[in-house]
């Protein structure tokens, strides 16, 4: 146990994260927040979180008076406690952190809806052969990603290899390669308007709650397909159910939900989405896959490497953009 640790874990302990973090850091002490009794934590210079509540309970800033920089081991920050922090410290996500499982889980939602395996499943279950499933193929289409950071472009040349067109939107609209196009964040009716697979991956910011609505979804095509592995709050949960409903060729899949219960084990819905026919959801589980924490891991631990020898951190987040969420299966820890 390290009694001066610079480096405050709060994570729950394992041997392999044990032996990930000593690889990192074998000349930074650290050491488990829940192995260090005494507080306050006067020698600690940065903290590795997950879940605050979670493991470290009653946490208070002074606690840590010299504290400079914590880093989320998950990427999304839209529920992160910044008020339990001084307004000093920086926060940084752990961009990417999870990217290659949750582009792959993406490609599999659209595969599943392009090709009717939920329906085709039932059909199966009663014994029936024909008719078969709408099926649709994706070559020679056009898809469109929602937030072109890194889970995009782990899963843009997955989706050209199926022969789709890729576009894509951010903030700015900048050019990426393998986009044959990019439009600005206020070009998103537009954007939308094109594409037969729509992909939602953007991160929940004041800029991005609730933007995807009626209005929105009324200029999607009839029969476009919607995934969103990004956050549930970027969509009007009613104007999605009304509009699934009201055209039965749109199909939508979600890994993610309006209502999370993380500590509980539930979701909960104020409208029926799995009764609809054209709607398959996944448990919040992109990313529950054995490989995907020390991959996660790692990342963050390289960027608090990049601290701890005097190289500006990555991916620090401004404060301003996010604003604390109601939902607290998120704040208790998600990709």
């Amino acid at each position: 146990m390290v009694s001066e640790p610079k480096l405050l874990i709060a994570l729950t302990p394992s041997e392999a994260a044990t032996a990930q973090v000593r690889s990192v850091f074998p000349d930074v002490p650290w050491a488990y927040a829940s192995d260090v009794r005494s507080r306050p934590w006067t020698t600690v210079r940065a903290m590795l979180v997950g879940s605050l509540d979670r493991e470290l309970p009653g946490f208070k800033p002074e606690m840590v008076p010299r504290l400079e920089i914590v880093q989320t081991i998950y990427t999304g920050v839209d529920a992160f406690p910044f008020e339990r922090f001084r307004p000093g410290v920086a926060v940084c996500a752990n961009v990417g952190g999870y990217a290659p499982f949750v582009a792959e889980h993406a490609l599999a939602l659209s595969l599943a809806l392009a090709r009717g395996i939920p329906e085709g499943m039932g059909s199966v279950a009663e014994g029936r052969l024909r008719p078969a499933p709408e099926a649709r193929t994706f070559v020679g289409k056009r898809a469109l990603i929602l937030g072109f950071g890194a889970i995009a472009k782990e899963l843009a040349p997955r989706l050209r290899a199926l022969g789709l067109e890729l576009e894509g939107l951010s903030r700015s609209g900048t050019e990426e390669p393998g986009a044959v196009r990019m439009f600005p964040a206020s070009k998103l009716i537009e954007a939308v308007g094109r594409a037969d697979l729509i992909v939602e991956i953007r991160p929940l910011t004041r800029a991005t709650r609730g933007t995807l609505g009626a209005r929105e979804f009324a200029a999607m095509r009839d029969d476009a397909i919607f995934v969103n592995v990004g956050r549930a709050e970027t969509v009007d949960e009613g104007a999605l159910y009304e509009h699934l409903r009201a055209h039965p060729r749109f199909r939508a899949g979600f890994d993610v939900f309006w209502e999370e219960a993380f500590g509980d084990g539930k979701l909960e819905f104020r409208f029926p989405f799995p009764s609809l026919a054209n709607f398959l959801g996944s448990p919040h589980c992109a990313a529950a896959v054995p490989e995907a924490r020390p991959y996660a891991l790692e990342r963050a631990l390289s960027n608090l490497r990049r601290f701890f020898d005097g190289t500006l951190a990555l991916y620090r987040v401004d404060r301003r953009e996010y604003e604390r969420a109601d939902v607290s299966g998120v704040a208790s820890g998600t990709r």
